[in-house]
């Protein structure tokens, strides 16, 4: 089984999003630990970008603080070296075509592999267009994760069908970012992709509290939240480890997994 199966193998995953860098890459390396050691099943590393069209606020200010404090591609690659000495649960990356493209794709992709990498995450690769980097990612068995948005419409069922890793279905029009009600009719999109494959489908953007992930898990396998977590390090900086901790555990509390006795490098 691959590691991204794994974190959907003993329930509903919950995925923390954390913007690699910000304040700093030491803080990020603290962070993921912290949200594994509390019941993270899988880590969504985003790799900041001087123009991250599908982030609210919130995250595209950490991308510019990251940015700012000279975070790099090359320590990103370096600080996930790091965590996969004890860190064991699914990473995948979160960032933009450019990022891939100026770093030379296949190096990127090549080096997403030898350290560890299990996906990554495109949000401005529109589905027509993912052969830019499809054939290099099943060379190098790093899953290029869709998405699914509202708008996806009749093309649900074949991006479903297409898709490698998991599903990310964006539950509402728009950015990330809180939102206090997701009003999408999310039962119907699950449905349709309940019906064109049986990888897992994890549902994100928007959700911050443990009564909206109790309500996403119950569709879908697995809740990614971001933009409330991002929040707690702008707030808290280099001391919101504890805070996140207790975040990511009240988050999988709320929606019905948590084994007490998961250690970080527990999988």
């Amino acid at each position: 089984m691959n590691r991204i199966a794994s974190a959907f193998e003993k329930g509903k995953a919950f995925i923390p999003f954390f913007t690699c860098g910000d304040p700093d890459l030491e803080t990020t390396a603290v962070l993921v630990r912290e949200a594994v050691k509390n019941g993270a099943d899988l880590i969504e590393l985003g790799i900041p970008f001087s123009d991250p069209t599908a982030e609210g606020p919130v995250i595209q200010g950490a991308n510019i603080r990251a940015l700012a404090g000279g975070v790099t591609t090359d320590g990103i690659f370096e600080l996930v070296r790091d965590l996969r000495t004890d860190v064991t649960v699914p990473m995948v990356f979160m960032t933009y075509a450019n990022v891939v493209f100026s770093y030379g794709a296949e190096t990127f992709i090549s080096t997403c592999r030898e350290i560890g990498i299990d996906g990554l995450i495109l949000p401005d690769l529109p589905f027509e267009e993912k052969q830019e980097f499809e054939p290099l990612c099943r060379q190098y068995g790093v899953a290029l994760i869709s998405l699914i948005a509202p708008t996806s419409k009749q093309r649900i069922g074949r991006i479903a069908r297409e898709a490698e890793g998991f599903l990310y279905l964006v539950s509402s029009l728009g950015v990330t970012g809180t939102r206090s009600e997701i009003t999408t009719d999310l039962k119907a999109i699950v449905k349709v992709v309940r019906e064109n494959t049986k990888l897992p489908c994890a549902i994100g953007f928007g959700i911050t509290t443990p009564e909206q992930a109790k309500e996403m898990a119950a569709i879908a396998d697995g809740v990614i939240v971001g933009s409330a977590i991002v929040r707690m390090v702008a707030e808290q900086g280099r001391d919101a480890a504890q805070a996140v901790g207790a975040y990511v555990r009240q988050m999988k509390e709320g929606m019905g997994y948590f084994s007490n006795d998961r250690k970080t490098g527990d999988r």
